[in-house]
């Protein structure tokens, strides 16, 4: 069986209950299908970059899954006609990662102290000097002669 990375968006004004009931009726498709179910992370409710069918944020669930290809395309074709899912995509992987996902390892920004990472920008110096415009040759543009 190939392994898999499937990662899907769920409308914003679901409630999380009805995120993982979507979860277990996907996760029960893969498995009367033959395949298996790893990990599944529940990233939450996050702002997408752009509007999405008017919705402004998504519920991000992402699912580790071990399954034939046609039990992917069915979880697929499911995805399509169900109005609760935004989008979603699978990824053929090689292995499935240890350990929790970049996003859920991910830190955020306001929990950095300010100016982390970038020196005050006083430690360029000086910006260099450019001389007077003034001072350099002109040459007539061609449009004007």
């Amino acid at each position: 069986m190939a392994l898999y990375e499937h990662v899907f968006l769920a409308r914003q004004d679901i409630t999380p209950q009805q995120v993982d009931g979507l979860v277990e009726q996907y996760k029960g498709v893969i498995e009367a299908n033959g395949g298996k179910v790893g990990r599944v992370e529940n990233w939450g409710l996050k702002s997408l970059i752009y509007r999405i069918k008017k919705n402004r944020k998504a519920h991000y669930v992402l699912m580790d899954i071990d399954a034939p290809a046609p039990a992917v395309h069915e979880v697929e074709r499911q995805m399509r006609i169900n109005e609760d899912i935004l989008r979603y995509m699978t990824i053929a992987v090689d292995k499935h990662e240890e350990g929790p996902s970049a996003m859920m390892q991910k830190r955020d920004r306001d929990d950095r102290p300010r100016g982390e990472g970038r020196g005050p920008r006083d430690d360029r110096g000086p910006r260099p000097d450019r001389g007077d415009r003034d001072d350099r040759p002109r040459r007539p543009r061609e449009d004007r002669a």
